[in-house]
């Protein structure tokens, strides 16, 4: 009997969607996965603090979309008090040892992932799946980290059969493009987050409540 298989999803989920959902249970078919979660960042300072809802509404709107589907959703990176990416996922393949991890991202972060802290250092971590986002395949194609994965690249189905994972390896998922932005859904309802700005949530994977974050709080950066 194998490990678990996990896919980890990253991201600020504000506010998660459909197509987060929807591209998790594409990735687990495809790999056959037992779970994926969601680590809904504490914030990205790459990304702009204004139109950021509080991290309990993030969770929230996320538990709402993951409702009768193999998903968790988790802030545990706030938890284990890393700040970049690289750091989460070591910290998790220790706290889980019995678990075994493939990271998921969108091309539209494959296209920029040479830019992160030490992404070698990820993509030997764990197997990276890359699911096709339009718009950005061009950008991911020539991207440095690309050209340097090219070489560990294998096919989905035979990722899925693997008796044991190993890295790097790189995977490129493709399906049909899904329109749905977290940006869109912010443009149509800028108070989105007022929804569920009620009692904390529990997080699903340490089962602890979820608060606000505090002013001074580090953020998560890539």
């Amino acid at each position: 009997m194998h490990a678990r298989r996990i896919g980890l999803l990253g991201g600020s989920f504000n506010p998660a969607h459909g197509g987060h959902r929807r591209i998790s249970l594409f990735a687990a078919e495809e790999l056959g996965l037992d779970e994926v979660w969601w680590l809904v960042s504490p914030g990205n300072p790459l990304k702009p603090r204004a139109g950021m809802a509080p991290l309990p509404a993030r969770v929230k709107s996320a538990i709402r979309l993951a409702r009768r589907a193999p998903i968790r959703v988790t802030a545990i990176e706030r938890e284990l008090g890393t700040r970049y990416t690289i750091d989460t996922l070591r910290a998790l393949t220790r706290r889980y040892p019995d678990r075994e991890f493939v990271w998921l991202m969108g091309a539209d972060n494959l296209a920029q992932f040479h830019q992160w802290k030490d992404w070698r250092g990820i993509a030997r971590a764990m197997p990276i799946a890359v699911i096709a986002r339009p718009g950005y395949d061009g950008e991911a194609i020539a991207s440095p980290a690309t050209a340097w994965l090219r070489r560990h690249r294998v096919e989905a189905a035979e990722f899925r059969n693997r008796g044991e994972w190993s890295a790097p390896s790189l995977v490129t998922l493709r399906f049909d493009p899904d329109p749905r932005s977290a940006t869109a859904i912010r443009r149509a309802d800028p108070e989105w987050a007022g929804r569920y700005s009620q009692v904390p949530p529990r997080d699903q994977l340490t089962f602890r409540r979820i608060f606000p974050i505090s002013r001074g709080e580090r953020v998560q950066a890539p």
